[in-house]
């Protein structure tokens, strides 16, 4: 099967596979998280998988979400959507696994952190840069403390830095490292020997069982984070300027700076 045109998705051998397929870097923006949602919402009836593969075409996994989707008028549907995408990849029936190249920022690290594992190339980069554009990303707050805990959690957040892959292996976040340029191979030979002898079944049933955490995360804290973003940061000047910044290719101009001046 495949879907429109920015996302490649099959299932074959009991392995679902979704590959990221947009121009420009796989960004996540309104049509790319709709069809992620359809795909994700088809593949909920399906018992016979062994596992279920986010991967991306090209040499990056994601650069996020769209920042011009993050302004005022389309910040609430934009968060809505995602979070409802992310729900549904966290009640998926098999294993999920992100396999991670190049880039994946923000929102994409998010999608990453909401799979039950992640495989990434030695050099791939993963973090959340949101604190630099005067916001903060709520489903990775929801989440990080759940995958590595409160303090790397707020290492992330609190500076916007994002680890290599090897960094994240050595924290406990990517749970399998592979050679630059090897990872669809590593995949492939992991997925044999580690998923597709075992019974669908038991596999659904204990991935179930596994994400109790993640799942309080999600359906619990991040609703609470998704209206401290709206209702509260984006009451803030400096949420709209770290954006309009951005997008404007200059540096933010922080309320600080125009009190000190």
């Amino acid at each position: 099967m495949t879907s429109k045109t920015r996302i490649e998705w099959h299932f074959g051998n009991r392995v679902a596979r979704v590959v990221l397929a947009a121009p420009k870097s796989n960004i996540l923006d309104r049509v790319m998280i709709d069809e992620l949602d359809a795909i994700f919402l088809a593949l909920q009836s399906e018992r016979e998988l062994c596992a279920i593969v986010i991967a991306s075409d090209g040499p990056h996994f994601s650069f996020g979400a769209s920042v011009e989707e993050h302004l005022p008028n389309q910040i609430a549907a934009a968060l809505k959507r995602l979070s409802n995408l992310l729900r549904k990849i966290g009640s998926a029936p098999a294993p999920t696994i992100a396999a991670v190249r190049g880039r994946c920022l923000g929102g994409a690290f998010e999608l990453a952190l909401a799979c039950d594992l992640i495989v990434a190339e030695d050099n791939a980069q993963l973090g959340v840069p949101e604190i630099r554009l005067g916001v903060f990303p709520p489903a990775a707050s929801a989440l990080l403390p759940v995958r590595i805990g409160a303090s790397a959690a707020a290492l992330l957040t609190l500076t916007g830095r994002s680890w290599s892959g090897s960094e994240a292996k050595q924290k406990g976040l990517v749970a399998r490292l592979a050679a630059d340029g090897s990872l669809d191979d590593h995949v492939d030979a992991w997925l044999e020997s580690d998923f597709l002898p075992s019974s669908p079944a038991a596999l659904r049933h204990a991935t179930r069982a596994i994400r109790q955490p993640v799942t309080r995360a999600l359906e619990d804290d991040l609703p609470e984070l998704d209206r401290l973003y709206l209702q509260e940061l984006m009451r803030e000047p400096d949420a709209v300027e770290g954006i309009r910044a951005f997008l404007e290719k200059r540096q933010p101009r922080w309320s600080r700076d125009a009190v000190s001046k």
